[in-house]
């Protein structure tokens, strides 16, 4: 762990730094400590503001406290069901040692096999919770599903507290925390989603990411002492490693981080290594807890962070030279740095026999226009809400709430400035003389402004890119926009530039929103779907969750081979012979199906993504309905099993019988065939 490092001729200030020292509003001593108190009471009560609003929401939405426990398990729809439902084995099993050891061999998740969960998932946060639940004791005070839940929802004010610290840091004010979390509150729809999907990893992960965040802003500030810089790193250590721990997806977040230091480095506003190796220690720390799990060895924020501290051991003079030398020379880093990092990670994939993740590459090849593709598993994200393009009307109800107006003002001045500090940067020639020069400039920026700014640009990017990734994007948008309407930052570059001295005080009030109110008061109906057997992957969640059965398959994606089997069991909607399908079944231990006809008989995607024509596609058949189809896509054979088993002919009545029926499913048990004996094999 280094601190950022002095430079020569910069008389003792830090390296980081492009402007004066930042002196807080409050001014000293007793007022001091008066504005930190206030300032930290604001935040702390705007917290757990957020925390009893999403929570009255799922109460209102659900009627949570007035249903049964097997609603309230229903409630925790696919693979928030399942996530849950390891929490509520851990609670059920007869030790904490006995829990931990089905964990590692768990035999029920996926039927025939026995696997790890603790490897393959990232569900250390129930069994924390689980352990936690038994240790202290509450049983007869609280039920374990409200403790799960007041848990998720307490992260909330975790998070809302984050965004305020960060503000807070960047503005000197803590109005412009307390501006924050009323935005992050105003904006719930599009800042958060855990009153609907508790379970997710992302609402347990998100405000780790936050409080990362906000570290990473007070490491940055100028004039921390030492012992601050250590404190803070640990705060920036613990955080990142808790993110990592609690989602799937920590390394590609991480990559985007990595990048963004990455890029501030390069234009020479800091250079912190510390940064990076938080990020290693995190994920290697994370890699041992799950048991040594190769996707995280294989990810590429590994084979970036170490490609990039090894080429710039090597290449030395990087930051010397003028603007055109060191221009060049940049290029060249980055393109050696680009070339290594691939070429690690191919090679780590290749020695590790990795491909939990190829689904996701395949998946962003395609998206991105680089070839079309049938790939099963890629189409399914390629067709899915959640995983294309951010919707506009993002942006109108963003601009309703008066947030979206001066979060571009801020950002379009800020991005100006940090052009033009980048080119002052690679102008100078030589550390001593940037230095000496940068304290003469009319304009500077601070790292930890540059740090938020590259923020909230490259999290935008990656959201308007994908609309699932607009939570990681959205909260830090309430923080930054905040800064620019109460920090000096912004208002001092308007000032010097319109050559203005006078002092301005600026007042900006929020429009008064009945809705929240108006919401919370709002009953809705409980109108849960009724949950039966199934082989879809959402309702499987359900059932491991309800009724602790074995499943043929599950919503968690990351593994090669259960994508295979998810691909086979779907063949129920496919067009497939009756005895290909029960083969199939029959090699995964299926005893029952459930047939669905919102599946079946799908109507909510167009044609081309409905999870039929995924299917056609990745057999080669021609799909359904009018429309055009590819030349080198042929006529199944077979009709679509799951509409000619309910003719209840042969051979299709033979082996497999229905037992149950209504209007939404048909629930069919497989038939046991019998093996023929060598007599009547042998000619």
């Amino acid at each position: 762990m280094t601190a950022p490092r002095q430079r020569k001729g910069s008389k003792g200030k830090d390296p980081g730094s492009n402007i004066q020292n930042l002196k807080p509003d409050c001014g000293f001593s007793w007022w001091t400590i008066l504005c930190l108190m206030t300032g930290s009471i604001v935040g702390i009560s705007l917290g757990l503001l957020c925390c009893i609003y999403v929570s009255t929401l799922h109460e209102n939405d659900l009627w949570f406290s007035n249903i049964k426990e097997v609603e309230r398990e229903i409630s925790f729809r696919t693979e928030c069901g399942l996530y849950y439902s390891y929490y509520k084995q851990m609670l059920k099993a007869p030790s904490i040692q006995q829990g931990l050891y089905e964990l590692i061999h768990d035999n029920t998740t996926e039927s025939k096999r026995t696997i790890n969960i603790l490897q393959r998932m990232n569900i250390y946060q129930e069994v924390f919770l689980s352990i936690l639940y038994r240790i202290l004791h509450i049983q007869t005070y609280l039920e374990p599903i409200y403790f799960y839940i007041y848990t998720v929802f307490a992260l909330q004010t975790v998070y809302v507290i984050a965004l305020f610290i960060t503000s807070w840091l960047l503005s000197d004010s803590w109005l412009a925390g307390a501006l924050s979390g009323v935005w992050y509150i105003l904006n719930r729809v599009d800042t958060t989603r855990v009153e609907f999907t508790i379970s997710l990893r992302e609402n347990w992960s998100i405000p780790f990411f936050a409080l990362q965040v906000a570290a990473i802003t007070c490491y940055l500030r100028p004039q921390l002492k030492p012992i601050q810089q250590r404190v803070v790193l640990w705060l920036v250590f613990v955080s990142t490693f808790c993110f990592c721990l609690t989602w799937q997806f920590n390394q590609f977040v991480l990559l985007v981080q990595a990048l963004i230091i990455f890029t501030l480095d390069c234009l020479d506003f800091f250079t912190v290594v510390s940064l990076y190796l938080m990020q290693v220690f995190s994920l290697l720390l994370v890699w041992l807890l799950q048991f040594c799990n190769s996707m995280i060895l294989g990810s590429l924020v590994l084979s970036f962070i170490v490609s990039a501290l090894f080429i710039k051991h090597f290449q030395t003079g990087l930051k010397t030279g003028g603007f055109v030398i060191r221009v060049g020379k940049l290029a060249l880093h980055t393109l050696l740095v680009l070339t290594l990092t691939f070429t690690i990670n191919y090679s780590a994939k290749t020695i590790l026999q990795l491909k939990s993740d190829e689904h996701i590459f395949k998946f962003i090849k395609a998206k991105f226009g680089f070839g079309a593709t049938r790939d099963f598993d890629a189409s399914l994200y390629l067709c899915e809400e959640a995983f294309g393009l951010l919707p506009l009307d993002t942006f109108e109800r963003l601009a309703g709430t008066v947030l979206l107006y001066p979060y571009l003002c801020t950002l379009s001045v800020l991005f100006i400035l940090l052009l033009l500090v980048a080119l002052s940067n690679l102008s100078t020639n030589g550390l001593g003389q940037a230095c000496r020069e940068r304290e003469d400039r009319t304009f500077s920026m601070r790292p930890d402004v540059a740090y938020n700014l590259l923020h909230t640009v490259f999290f935008g990017l990656l959201s308007f890119s994908t609309m699932r990734m607009k939570y990681l994007w959205t909260g830090h948008m309430c923080a930054f926009a905040a800064f620019g309407v109460c920090g000096k930052e912004v208002w001092s570059l308007y000032l010097r530039v319109l050559h203005c001295n006078t002092k301005t005080m600026l007042s900006h009030t929020l429009p008064p929103s009945q809705s929240l109110m108006e919401e919370i008061s709002e009953l809705r109906d409980c109108n849960l779907p009724l949950t039966l057997f199934a082989g879809s992957m959402q309702l499987l969640a359900g059932i491991k969750l309800c009724t602790g059965r074995v499943l043929t398959n599950h919503p968690h994606y990351e593994d090669q081979a259960l994508r295979e089997r998810t691909r086979q069991v779907y063949q129920i909607y496919a067009r497939q012979s009756a005895e290909e399908v029960h083969k199939v079944l029959s090699s995964v231990g299926a005893d029952y199906i459930v047939l669905e006809d919102s599946i079946c008989y799908e109507r909510r995607h167009s044609r081309g993504c409905r999870l039929r024509d995924l299917l056609d596609l990745a057999n080669g058949h021609i799909m359904d309905g009018p429309g055009e189809n590819e030349p080198d896509l042929i006529s199944a054979s077979h009709p679509r099993f799951c509409e000619a088993i309910k003719t209840d002919m042969p051979p299709y009545s033979t082996l497999f019988t229905r037992v149950f029926k209504n209007k939404t499913f048909n629930v069919y048990k497989l038939k046991k065939l019998k093996k023929k004996n060598k007599a009547e094999n042998s000619p």
